[in-house]
């Protein structure tokens, strides 16, 4: 190949009709667009679609990625754009890598984030592997999130729009990873903008209703999917006060979150409580006022660095952090503490912060993102 051959609409040097582009399509009509508008400039597109769990029972469920019916309209895209379409049994795996950390998590009096894990260990790991196997130049998704190349190689950013700005749940995205990655939608300022090229494509999912929950959690009833992965992980103990006075029972720690006021039932107080901890050994809720749940200091572990110096090469990073995905970046002050574990102060407290959740670092004068961390209960 010349050196001189330029960069397609991707970035590679190659013609568009010999770069394979591998798209990871979920049957929604983000990732659908994504191959549509690759098919449509001329791309070898492949679609892969994963079945992560049985989706004989996914069926009954609406509004989840992965389902039965959502393998049948990546199909159904893939006929109508005329490339090949294959689905991939990833259930055994998807429950090793995923659904099981996210049980044990949350007996663990956690509050994890399975769908990082997912992107982590499955589409981005896993799949991405499966992609190179089959010829693939690049793999793109439907994410809402932008890879710039900077002087040191691909970069994270974050999403145009910062509605559906995904950076929070791709922020353990490596390096070497985002060199293969392609976020074809990162750039677009509205979701009206992706249902129209759904549309000017004819796309028979167009009009699809954008996934809610998380794709193996029925209407967001986290402790029904508990229970039943983890018999007797419901057993009743008591809500005690910060003091350790008993004010209650609860019907087993998995129902409660940290930061959660109601359905407590312990009316009948002075002041309103707050699920401050949970200790989940002596099968105990422990709840306090509302000034009792603000953190300033969070541990955090299992770090993905993506700034161009490493990560230790300085006592400290000013940097903003995102603490849960619904929350804005806040200002705050990361010290490490070695490549793959730091300290975080918040400039300002923050409430219900949670061990199992993400901490994500931001530019604070840019749209890049640093990678980021686990919080954890800490030493």
């Amino acid at each position: 190949m010349p050196y001189d051959t330029p960069l397609n609409s991707l970035g590679l040097p190659k013609p568009v009709a010999e770069t394979r582009v591998v798209v990871a399509m979920s049957g929604g009509v983000d990732s659908s667009v994504v191959a549509a508008e690759l098919a449509a400039e001329g791309y070898d597109v492949v679609g892969v679609t994963l079945q992560l769990y049985d989706h004989g029972a996914a069926l009954a469920k609406k509004g989840a990625c992965c389902a039965g019916r959502d393998i049948h309209d990546a199909r159904r895209v893939a006929e109508e754009m005329g490339f090949p379409h294959y689905v991939l049994d990833y259930e055994s795996h998807f429950r090793d890598s995923v659904i099981d950390e996210f049980a044990d998590a949350y007996l663990a009096g956690a509050t994890p984030v399975p769908c990082i894990r997912c992107n982590e260990r499955v589409k981005f790991r896993d799949l991405l592997e499966t992609a190179k196997d089959l010829g693939a130049d690049c793999m793109a998704t439907g994410h809402y999130i932008q890879r710039k190349m900077g002087p040191l190689g691909a970069e994270l950013h974050r999403a145009a729009d910062p509605v559906r700005d995904q950076s929070y749940f791709l922020f353990s995205t490596t390096r070497e990873q985002l060199e293969y990655l392609r976020f074809p939608l990162g750039h677009l300022k509205t979701k009206a903008e992706t249902r129209s090229l759904a549309a000017r494509h004819g796309l028979s999912v167009a009009d699809k209703p954008d996934s809610q929950d998380i794709c193996f959690v029925p209407d967001g009833n986290y402790a029904a999917v508990i229970e039943k992965l983890r018999p007797g992980a419901a057993d009743p103990g008591e809500i005690v006060d910060l003091q350790g006075q008993v004010l209650g029972t609860h019907r087993g720690v998995i129902h409660y979150t940290i930061g959660q006021r109601k359905g407590l039932g312990i009316g009948g107080l002075a002041d309103p409580l707050y699920v401050v901890r949970l200790d989940p050994d002596a099968r105990r809720v422990i709840v306090g006022p509302k000034t009792a749940l603000a953190t300033r200091v969070v541990p955090i572990r299992e770090i993905n660095w993506l700034g161009d110096a490493p990560f230790t090469s300085q006592p400290e990073w000013d940097l903003e952090v995102k603490l849960r995905s619904t929350r804005p970046p806040a200002p705050a002050i990361i010290r490490p503490l070695s490549e793959t574990e730091a300290e975080v102060e918040l400039l300002t407290p923050e409430e219900g912060i949670s061990p199992g959740q993400a901490c994500v670092f931001y530019a604070p004068d840019s749209s890049r993102v640093f990678g980021g961390g686990w919080i954890w209960k800490g030493r």
